[in-house]
This record gives structure tokens, C-alpha cells and sequence, in this order.
């Protein structure tokens, strides 16, 4: 299984990005689906997370800027990303749980990240 994440790029400061993020290959379900960033020389931190059900959380400091969702049909989960900031900049990556032949509860799967930088 492998997580294959779209939608980054370069934007302006104020500007808005939508990523998003499905696996591929073989799996039985998908549990929670997630948003993680790292800047850099900082650590990775999470974004935003979102379980099966719809429940979510986010980091404080981007609430009401920053919406997660998914569509369970699709097995995509979306970061819909408002009034980005210079600080935003980053590398962002997908996470989710999923469940395999090899991983019947489940075991966590990270993208290889999607480049966000606002800039002027």
C-alpha cells in the first residue's frame, strides 16, 4: 500500500491550497486519515487528523484556517488549506491507518509529502 498525496505548490500569502490523499494497492478498510507537516530544521507536527466516522482534530494553531475531510467512497482524505501564511510553509505528508492481508488491525502508512511554500 502506498499514500499518494496531490495539490501542493506555491501560493501567496492569503492565498488557498486544497491537498489531497489516497492510497493504492490492496487493503481491506481504512481507519483514521491525517495531515502532518515538517518545516524546516523544525519537527514534524501534526495538522489534522480525521477518523472513520468523522471526527476531527487539529492542531490549535490552525483552527478555522485549516479543514480536514474525507471521502470514505473515494478513500481520500482532503486538507483544505485558507489564509495561508509564510509559516505555513512546509513539507506536508499523509498519514492514515489501514488494514492488509499482512496488517489485519491495521498498521500506519505515510506519503512521501507534498511541497507547500507561500511566498510573495
Amino acid at each position: 500500500v502506498q499514500l499518494q498525496a496531490s495539490g501542493g505548490g506555491l501560493v501567496q500569502p492569503g492565498g488557498s491550497l486544497r491537498l489531497a490523499c489516497a492510497p493504492s494497492g490492496t487493503f481491506f478498510s481504512i481507519y483514521a486519515m491525517g495531515w502532518y507537516r515538517q518545516a524546516p530544521g523544525k519537527q514534524r507536527e501534526l495538522v489534522a487528523s480525521i477518523t472513520t466516522g468523522g471526527s476531527t482534530n487539529y492542531a490549535d494553531s490552525l483552527k478555522g484556517r485549516f479543514t480536514i475531510s474525507r471521502d470514505n467512497a473515494k478513500n481520500t482524505v482532503y486538507l483544505q488549506m485558507n489564509s495561508l501564511k509564510p509559516e505555513d510553509t512546509a513539507v506536508y505528508y499523509c498519514n492514515a491507518e489501514i488494514a492488509t492481508a499482512k496488517y489485519y488491525y491495521g498498521m500506519d502508512y505515510w506519503g512521501k509529502g507534498t511541497q507547500v511554500t507561500v511566498s510573495s
